[in-house]
């Protein structure tokens, strides 16, 4: 077989967008390696700036950059005695600091910017204020001072001019706070009325809240602004070095942002959204030089506050102060700033802490395996109660341990939906599963008496999920799978069966199957927090699944009768799907037997990764779900029935089942293509690199600034390619067994390692005309099964072994090589 050598070993050859395979063992992988090179991470360039700002490259450490604004004239008052009217007004309440306040129309002309007037009717219009003056006056206009959450964006102004009320101004597309609103004539008026039609969205909802409006044209000193760019998402505290100030106490505002759309005197979000804060950081800077350190808190009281920790591309400073920030600071002065940087919390993901790696023929798809993890690293971090959600998130059993949040900015809670997707992530790059397992344990650990296991610490572990559960059960089997660790399932195996055994069994209906709405759940929520009920195709396939692990737990851990009885119930459950859900008219199964007719990604994708599908309902199936392809992804819903973007909103999350089922169909080419289409569209749109939350119409963020753009639920591309692409997957509790099943497509060659407790087991494959080469080494002491395709002459380790068809080659630990020619 001296013919042989022609092939040993295979040279791939370049061609455009086409890696070549590496000559040698240089780890050529690491210049894809996204996370920064230390803690302290410096902004790239000055992205802007506008108003009094000189040498803005002091911001980057070059210099110094001095911000400079006069202080703003008197505000025009209204005469004495002027009253203001509203179509509604929010009740009284204590704020979101605790403090008595009101939100009646007369806080629109009572001269006060700390005080403000707020419709009650959220999102809906037109909103209506009208001001009365106690004496005639003088207006070439007016100026329309708005609350930071609230900025009214298309809207009229009328004035009683001769009786009769005519519309002097219009207003649209506003996005200013503070807007001078000219008339299109000069106008002597006792009554001014401004209309709303709409409003800015935010996430302290969707209202008219107008601050003052004052009686004339107030053209204040125009504030300076810089931008900075840190070139992708970071998270941690940012920092700011002042060289100096002028006497009074200048203020600066300090704002974030993921992406530059959403990027404004407030913050894309904040922590202190959720109780009516001003969305931004601000400091009172002093005369001498400091070193100001994003810490939540406040300087005094309620005044001069900050939120912490940020997760953010974007950093906006300005020269200005809040009203009710005085007189601890004044909008106006001087400031000097000597450099600006951040204090980098997350996990550092750098080329010396991957323990696994992937690399292939294509630079696409390399990019998208480290963008993805970098993304998985932001969320990985200590739990701390100054970073997390403030919806009732912080647990003292967490406190100071290493989880996984599932984003940068927010949630900031470790949900255990999310770990299921970055769990795997974390084993396949960096960490032993430490963080993975403080956020599964310390759910079980919360476990409610019926069975139910809480989705996340927030709102003190009560957040009605119906599906998480068994996202928790699932999670569980894949730690033990790539970590080994049985002792963990023994501890929580109790708990395990409390969930199957009792509160699953509580919401199964006649026909088995899962159906939400029994036993109270009707107000329960999922992953998307969907309005589905009865019996849902996810959630039975999600349920066949967590039995199939739930069996792997079972076994070990001793309990082989548990594993066969629920092994049992996964078969009962699937044919019922089956029965029940399929749809032969559509191809596909169905969202749901209750309602409108529809079919989700999530159902249809995990009843094929399940094996509830035949090989013929996989294939429709996915033709199905890839009839409504996008730009920038395959859509979780194939109608507008559900949600009414629902043939237009891509999520990561549950195309990654979508893909796992391509690649396991035979359809690997179709998983690359979505790929490439949803990792492609998030890498070359703002903010760039990370793996967004969601994708909504038009490839935008699906809940506009509020969308976390790096969130860990949408890393599934690292498991896809080295799972599927690659092939390496356990088969057994810590790799003791597992299979390499490469799934090339037109990929030339792929090569990677994956962690496993008794050390690196690495592949390498090749692909070229009629030959196909495979590389594996394993650790000593497990075993493992390689498949490879089928082909007329096959080689292990250079003995001739009978012809496969996609069949299995049983190998121990150590190094063996496949060669086939097809």
């Amino acid at each position: 077989m001296k013919w042989l050598r022609a092939f040993l070993p295979v040279t791939v050859l370049v061609a455009s967008g086409v890696v070549a395979a590496p000559a040698d063992a240089a780890p050529s992988w690491q210049k894809y390696v996204v996370a920064p090179a230390s803690r302290d991470v410096r902004p790239v360039k000055v992205l802007s700036t506008a108003g009094d700002v000189t040498n803005p490259d002091g911001l980057l450490g070059r210099g110094v950059t001095t911000f400079k604004r006069q202080a703003p004239p008197p505000k025009p008052a209204w005469p004495t005695g002027t009253t203001a009217a509203a179509s509604s007004f929010h009740a009284p309440n204590n704020g979101g600091n605790g403090q008595p306040r009101t939100y009646a129309p007369g806080n629109a002309v009572d001269g006060n910017t700390d005080t403000f007037w707020n419709d009650d009717t959220i999102g809906a219009y037109p909103d209506v204020l009208t001001i009365t003056s106690a004496a005639p006056v003088a207006l070439p206009g007016v100026t329309i001072l708005s609350s930071v959450d609230g900025v009214p964006q298309d809207y009229t102004v009328e004035v009683l001019d001769g009786g009769a009320w005519r519309v002097a101004a219009s207003v649209s597309g506003n996005t200013a706070v503070q807007r001078a609103v000219p008339f299109d004539r000069p106008v002597t008026t006792t009554q001014v009325r401004i209309t709303v039609t709409k409003d800015q969205n935010t996430p302290s909802g969707e209202f008219s809240r107008v601050t003052e409006v004052w009686p004339g044209l107030v053209a204040d000193p125009p504030v300076p602004v810089a931008v900075v760019d840190f070139g992708k998402v970071v998270a941690g505290y940012p920092k700011i070095s002042f060289a100096g100030a002028s006497a009074n106490h200048p203020g600066i505002r300090v704002s974030t942002s993921e992406t530059q759309q959403y990027l404004g005197e407030r913050s894309d979000f904040s922590r202190s959204d959720f109780s009516g804060g001003p969305g931004s950081d601000q400091i009172a800077v002093p005369a001498t030089p400091t070193v100001w350190r994003d810490t939540k808190g406040c300087a005094s009281g309620t005044q001069v506050c900050a939120d912490g920790l940020r997760g953010f591309r974007y950093l906006r400073i300005s020269l200005d102060a809040l009203a009710s920030d005085a007189p601890l600071t004044q909008p106006s002065g001087e400031v000097r700033i000597s450099g600006v940087s951040l204090d980098f919390t997350p996990f550092l993901g750098t080329p010396s802490t991957y323990r696994g790696w992937f690399e292939s023929s294509d630079d696409a798809l390399n990019r998208y395996w480290y963008a993805a993890s970098y993304t998985n690293e932001l969320g990985m971090d200590t739990f701390r109660a100054s970073d997390v959600d403030p919806r009732g998130a912080f647990s003292p059993s967490l406190d100071g341990k290493l989880v996984l949040h599932d984003g940068a900015k927010r949630d900031r809670d470790p949900y255990v939906g999310d770990v299921a997707v970055s769990g795997l992530t974390e084993y396949l790059t960096h960490q032993d599963g430490t963080a993975a397992r403080n956020v599964l344990a310390d759910l079980a650990d919360h476990q409610r008496a019926d069975g139910w296991i809480p989705p996340a610490s927030i709102n003190n572990y009560t957040l009605p999920l119906f599906d998480y559960p068994l996202w928790w059960v699932t999670s569980s089997w894949d730690y033990v799978l790539y970590t080994g660790d049985t002792a963990y399932a023994s501890s929580y195996y109790s708990q395990l069966v409390k969930t199957l055994d009792a509160w699953y069994p509580s919401v199964t209906d006649s026909r088995g199957l899962l159906a939400k709405g029994l036993n109270g759940t009707g107000g329960y929520g999922d992953y998307a927090f969907l309005p589905r009920t009865g019996e849902v195709t996810y959630y039975n396939a999600l349920y066949v699944r967590a039995l199939q692990g739930a069996a792997g737990l079972a076994r070990a851990t001793g309990h082989s009768g548990d594993a066969d009885r629920w092994l049992a119930r996964a078969s009962g459950v699937a044919s019922a799907v089956n029965a029940y859900l399929w749809d032969p008219a559509a191809g596909a199964y169905l969202d749901s037997g209750t309602g409108a007719v529809r079919h989700g990604q999530d159902g249809n994708s995990q009843a094929i990764v399940a094996g509830i599908a035949s090989p013929s309902q996989a294939t429709s199936a996915l033709a199905r779900l890839a009839a409504g392809a996008l730009p920038y992804g395959n859509p979780f819903m194939d109608n507008d029935t559900l949600v009414s973007d629902g043939t237009k909103r891509v999520y990561a999350f549950t195309s990654f089942p979508e893909l796992q089922a391509r690649f396991r169909s035979g359809q690997p080419d179709s998983a690359i293509d979505q790929i490439k289409r949803m990792y492609g569209w998030m890498a070359s749109h703002d903010p760039g690199i990370t793996a967004w939350e969601g994708i909504g119409e038009g490839g935008s963020h699906y809940e506009q600034g509020y969308t976390s753009a790096a969130h860990g639920w949408s890393t599934g591309v690292v498991p896809a390619l080295t799972n599927e692409l690659l092939g390496v997957s356990p088969a057994s509790p810590g790799f003791a067994t597992w299979t390499v099943s490469p799934h090339p497509g037109s990929v030339a060659w792929a090569r990677g390692a994956v962690p496993t407790p008794k050390g690196a087991l690495s592949a390498s494959w090749t692909q070229q005309g009629s030959v196909f080469s495979l590389t594996v080494t394993a650790p000593r002491g497990t075993s493992g099964s390689l498949v490879v395709p089928s082909g007329r002459l096959v080689l292990l380790d250079g003995r001739p072994m009978r012809a496969v068809a996609g069949g299995a080659l049983a190998v121990s630990g150590g190094t063996h090589t496949v060669l086939v020619v097809k």
